[in-house]
């Protein structure tokens, strides 16, 4: 199945379907989380027969793996309504969700509509730590207590973990709670700038000794670290990533971009049909006709082996889509100090500028 994978993801590529789509049902939330990046805006969100219309256009357009967020998807009342619809259609469904609002009877209901996971995220097992980040007394016991409830009714469950220096030296008991349900576990150390451009969250991220912890774990990164860094890049004709290419974003008031960490609005499905958006936006087609080879400093990193760089994270925060960024750039020098290697990002081994020399006041 993994070669099959392989393929249909190459093809998706190749031929510009969107395999997966992610769709925000809505931006309320029921949580105060310290480093979300979503941006609650006065326009109404999308309705029900909005979104079913695009559920449609969607699979018309051969759209897979489906995944609904916010926001809290719970908040809408016509959510079960959409995942039927979505089940109809023979989406492969995955939810997003902070899990406070899931009864047992909700539960049920999900495992009888044949949702595959459900994405929960737990900062801590400490409840003074995990409800610090969101901001709600009791989050934790809550969101724990749904947990259970999904797994005791075999629901997909998968706990994910963002690491910011308030939790990250918990992270080995989240680990542990995961293994104790039978779930998955994904931790994520790139906190994001929110989608308007404020960098507050970045000042959550953590620091480089830390981030050198996690990536020496090896439960969490089975996969050694690469020896070493290519002088000469071999992927500067591949795409920066899926974005846009087999993957798109659409918000909860209908705007379409290439990624939900890619902000580059391409139209909205109120004005403009979602396949038509697809095939014929200027700002579609110029995301896809990127190449490594155009990115004027990364084209020529030696330290490209060690690099996840985010295109969203370089326009965001960085306001470059063809720059570095210097998440991205910190990351992979703790790769390399961590492997040995002597790798350094070319954004932070370039000639000092004449702005670089002028003193600090």
């Amino acid at each position: 199945m993994g070669a099959l994978s392989d393929l249909v993801v190459d093809r998706s590529v190749a031929r510009a379907i969107p395999l997966s789509a992610h769709v925000d049902l809505t931006m309320r939330c029921n949580e105060l989380c310290v480093h979300c990046y979503r941006v609650v805006e006065e326009r109404p969100e999308l309705t029900t027969s909005e979104v079913k219309a695009l559920l449609a256009d969607l699979a018309r357009a051969g759209t897979l793996y489906l995944t609904f967020s916010g926001g809290e998807i719970f908040l809408r009342p016509d959510l079960f309504e959409l995942i039927a619809e979505a089940k109809r259609l023979r989406f492969d469904l995955r939810l997003k969700t902070n899990a406070l609002l899931v009864t047992e009877e909700r539960a049920r209901r999900l495992r009888a509509l044949g949702v595959r996971q459900v994405d929960v995220s737990i900062y801590s097992v400490e409840p003074d730590v995990h409800d610090a980040v969101t901001k709600v007394p009791g989050s934790l016991a809550r969101s724990l207590a749904a947990i259970e409830r999904l797994v005791a009714l075999g629901v997909g469950v998968k706990i994910n973990c963002p690491l910011m220096r308030n939790n990250v030296g918990g992270y080995r008991a989240v680990r542990a709670l995961a293994q104790g349900l039978g779930v998955p576990c994904g931790f994520d150390p790139m906190i994001s700038a929110r989608n308007d451009g404020d960098t507050a969250p970045v000042l959550l991220r953590i620091g480089r000794a830390d981030l050198k912890r996690v990536l020496a774990d090896t439960a969490l990164n089975p996969a050694p670290l690469p020896a070493s860094s290519p002088a000469v890049r071999p992927d500067l004709d591949e795409p920066l990533c899926g974005a846009g290419h087999n993957a798109c974003y659409v918000s909860a008031y209908g705007d379409v971009t290439p990624c939900v960490a890619l902000p580059i609005v391409c139209g909205n499905i109120r004005e403009t049909p979602f396949a038509e958006i697809w095939r014929d936006s200027h700002d579609l087609r110029r995301v896809r006709s990127i190449r490594v080879r155009d990115l004027h400093t990364c084209s020529g990193c030696t330290a490209s082996a060690f690099c996840t760089r985010c295109p969203g994270q370089a326009l965001v925060e960085d306001g470059d889509l063809y720059g570095p960024s210097s998440a991205a750039c910190e990351h992979a020098l703790a790769g390399a100090e961590l492997a040995g290697s002597s790798a350094v990002p070319a954004s932070m081994s370039r000639a000092p500028t004449t702005a670089d020399l002028v003193p600090a006041p």
